[in-house]
């Protein structure tokens, strides 16, 4: 018996101390597959692969476009290679939008004039290239198109753990299913249709060419059908299983191939419009393959459907995982559904070697093309969640077009890399007031600083430092000598992150010093690394730059307009100071003034004017490290302000974008900070949640924020 008791006790004793049991990371992701069981015009659902995308409504194709568009998100396929250019008779150059600005002795051209033809042009060129709107159509003596009337008994569910749609639905009272997922090998859709519709020749699938977009606006334009004989849709092979085709508009160019698993009959009733039906029976098994040059080889879907359910489960499986169910707070539930979704949209939208625009794959938004200051909100949580090959792509684009900041640092009387603010893929600046925005700057070496911490290795040094110190170059000639207070300024010209100020005369933004001293110190720990030692000059800079400003007790969003706290229109739009204690360490930071800024942002800031939906995990982020997690859940949670909702498909609409996704990485990436720590963070568990039991936080894999 004493036996007994003692290997009981020692049983005991080490299970007590045993590893937690690993999260189940399929059960945890299948609780928010979405299901749809009506039309939702702001949730459909989308299959890609990080390049590329197709979204669909609840027939599982693109059948009801103009309700979507018209009360939601638009339904596209898009895929980030894909873009076209406006001819430039006038050859319209950069140049021809300049403004000059005249500070610290010297006057320099900016192209902030958009409001010209050269302005307007360059901003919309180049532009993304939609691909086919796919959806279905009635064929035959029936022909007309479909409407949400034909619609019923909606079943629609997204297996985000295998990255497959299952679409099934009445549509004119006869049964219809649709399975779809997408390649990662090839920019491949992969179709499965059954339905007695197809049988009787009533249904075939449609696959229409657009010319483009509508440029009328720069928010969900929409697709342009307009003007046939401006592009041209050319079929290069045809037979019993294969339709290849080529469109070309411009110099631009991608070809489609539709392989069918069985004989299917093509027609076309017009020159950018093609039907596809089975020769015979109710299934219609399809592989829609794209690619920019050449013509894509058929694709088997078996294949596609195996290799989607291979690849979305090993990115399940990798880095980080979080699990909420244990929680008592009645929001958990929601956290968890914001997060999951989240890390599928993550994948799906901003995984290309292109960074990213704000819509993503979604739709176009400002032209398709990206904005550097939201790169890091699109890609360090990656780096946070342990899947760090996801910020190496988008870091692929800095190496890339590094040429070309060097070539906008010469152009404006700097040393090194001046990174562009509004680009397409070739890297050209896009006219407007994004030019003078500057906290872009330093992401590239916070990004490196990230990689490095998931592999500090020499390899990864070697990888990145001449994009590390290039970039911290066009930092440091930046920053001017003020001799009368003996000390560095940064501006003016610039914008600040909290868009409302006058660039002419802006001068030492809170965020924006913080995140110069960070991004210099980050740089000057990188050639210690590699045996150089410390540029004497960046550690001048670094050393000797501006105070952050404050009034009152209180950060100020900038030295040179101090009106933050006394003037009501100076508080809307991003809270950007807070970033310096949140998103940044830290850097020139009083604790207790910065903590005393949060509670007079919370009780102060106006909300409704302009506010978007990366500001509530941000502002989340510098609660926490103020150790005060109790409000960084209610901000990250907080209902009662505009563009903090997320949609079924999991998206954040915000303002005129039905798909804002910063809003997605920056909760991701406060998430992964609050669950899985930052340096300096209390030694407890999720220390950015509260330990009052309230929140119990299952986290593995996170990587800790610097």
């Amino acid at each position: 018996m004493k036996h007994a008791y003692f290997m009981l006790t020692l049983l005991l004793a080490a299970a007590s101390t045993a590893a937690p049991a690993p999260i189940d990371r399929a059960a945890v992701v299948a609780r928010h597959n979405p299901h749809l069981t009506a039309i939702d015009p702001m949730s459909p659902l989308s299959v890609g692969n990080g390049r590329f995308a197709f979204t669909a409504d609840v027939t599982g194709l693109q059948t009801l476009p103009d309700l979507y568009h018209g009360q939601g998100t638009p339904l596209e396929t898009q895929a980030r290679w894909s873009w076209h250019q406006d001819a430039n008779p006038k050859g319209y150059a950069l140049a021809d939008t300049h403004r000059d600005y005249t500070a610290h002795g010297r006057t320099v051209g900016y192209p902030t004039n958009a409001r010209t033809p050269a302005g307007q042009w360059l901003r919309e060129n180049p532009h993304l290239q939609p691909l086919p709107q796919i959806g279905f159509a009635l064929v035959g003596k029936e022909a007309r198109p479909l409407s949400a009337a034909d619609v019923s008994d909606v079943d629609q569910r997204l297996d985000m753990w295998n990255g497959r749609l299952e679409s099934r639905l009445r549509l004119l009272g006869q049964p219809l299913s649709v399975t779809s997922a997408a390649s990662p090998d090839s920019d491949t859709l992969a179709l499965r249709i059954r339905s007695p519709l197809l049988a009787t020749r009533k249904l075939a699938v449609r696959i229409a060419l657009p010319l483009g977009y509508k440029m009328a606006g720069h928010h969900a334009p929409p697709l342009d059908w307009s003007s046939p004989d401006a592009h041209r849709s050319t079929v290069l092979a045809q037979g019993a299983r294969k339709l290849v085709v080529e469109h070309v508009r411009d110099g631009a160019r991608y070809a489609m191939t539709v392989a069918a698993g069985a004989s299917m009959t093509i027609t076309r009733p017009g020159a950018h419009v093609f039907e596809i039906a089975p020769a015979a029976g109710q299934s219609l098994d399809l592989t829609i393959t794209f690619v920019q040059d050449g013509a894509p080889a058929p694709q088997d879907s078996t294949q596609a459907f195996a290799a989607s359910a291979a690849h979305w489960r090993g990115y399940w499986r990798s880095g980080a995982a979080v699990d909420f169910s244990g929680s008592t707070d009645p929001r958990a539930h929601e956290l968890e559904r914001r997060v999951v979704l989240s890390q599928y949209l993550a994948a799906l939208q901003l995984g290309d070697t292109l960074p990213a625009s704000e819509s993503g794959l979604t739709h176009a938004s400002w032209y398709g093309k990206h904005h550097t200051e939201m790169v890091w909100w699109h890609t360090a949580h990656f780096a946070l969640w342990g899947r760090p090959a996801y910020t190496a792509r988008t870091l692929g684009w800095y190496q890339r077009t590094l040429p070309a900041a060097r070539r906008v640092a010469a152009e404006r009387g700097l040393h090194g890399a001046r990174w562009m603010k509004m680009t397409g893929p070739e890297g050209r600046e896009s006219p407007g007031g994004n030019p003078l925005i500057i906290w872009n700057q330093p992401h590239p070496i916070h990004l490196a600083e990230l990689l490095y911490r998931a592999d500090p290795s020499p390899a990864t040094l070697a990888t990145y430092r001449e994009l590390v110190f290039e970039t911290a170059q066009g930092m440091a000639s930046m920053l001017h000598w003020d001799d009368k207070g003996k000390r560095y300024v940064l501006g003016p010209p610039l914008w600040i992150a909290q868009e409302i100020y006058d660039q002419a005369t802006s001068m030492n933004p809170t965020y924006e010093l913080s995140y110069w001293a960070r991004g210099l110190e980050i740089a000057q720990q990188w050639r210690e690394r590699l045996g150089l030692g410390r540029d004497p000059g960046w550690e001048q800079r670094r050393t000797s730059l501006s105070a952050l400003p404050q009034k009152d007790g209180k950060y100020v969003a900038l030295e040179s307009h101090p009106d933050t706290w006394d003037n009501a229109d100076s508080r809307h739009d991003h809270p950007s100071f807070l970033m310096a204690f949140g998103q940044l360490p830290g850097d020139g930071v009083d604790r207790a003034v910065m903590r005393r800024t949060l509670d007079a942002v919370l009780a102060k800031w106006d909300w409704a004017t302009k506010i978007w939906g990366w500001d509530y995990p941000m502002i989340a982020m510098t609660a926490a490290r103020l150790e005060a997690p109790g409000l960084a859940v209610n901000v990250l949670l907080k209902s009662d302000g505009p563009n903090n909702g997320y949609t079924r498909a999991g998206h954040n609409p915000n303002k005129k974008l039905p798909v804002y996704l910063p809003g997605n990485g920056a909760l991701l990436a406060a998430v992964a900070m609050m669950a899985g720590g930052w340096d300096g963070a209390p030694a407890r568990n999720a220390p950015g949640f509260p330990a009052d039991g309230s929140w119990v936080v299952r986290a593995e894999g996170f990587q800790k924020l610097p």
